[in-house]
């Protein structure tokens, strides 16, 4: 199996360079015929959605749905899918912005009881508890 790089999604989800875009939409019909697969890991998908946010100013519902269409293809294999799923959830059960949301819950499912931080408003969240140091 290979790894793809954020670039490869990112001509995928936006197609900005229509070259590269069909390159890799030609690449992914290939691989799914053969029931190959391509690795995202999850630090790929962080910096994804801050490509997607700051580079091409998509919104986080964008965003989401983005996710939500990159988990119905068979041809990509996310190293944390249920984290990827439940960024694409549009419920809002979150009230943290998307890459805190990742960070959180991947601290979480590899067993850490919260993630610490000096951000007030991710504190906010049970995935993140606020550091206080009265040294």
């Amino acid at each position: 199996m290979k790894a793809i790089d954020t670039n490869i999604l990112v001509r995928f989800l936006v197609g900005d360079d229509s070259s590269q875009a069909e390159i890799v939409r030609k690449v992914f019909e290939r691989a799914e015929k053969r029931g190959d697969a391509y690795f995202v890991c999850t630090t790929v998908v962080l910096e994804l959605v801050w490509v997607l946010e700051s580079v091409y100013d998509l919104s986080e519902d964008e965003i989401r749905m983005s996710f939500k269409k990159m988990l119905q293809l068979p041809v990509l294999e996310f190293e944390n899918r249920d984290i990827i799923a439940d960024l694409a959830e549009g419920d809002r059960k979150h009230i943290l912005d998307l890459p805190d949301l990742l960070i959180g819950l991947n601290a979480k499912i590899h067993g850490c009881d919260a993630t610490l931080t000096f951000d007030k408003k991710a504190s906010a969240s049970t995935l993140f508890e606020l550091l206080n140091c009265s040294c």
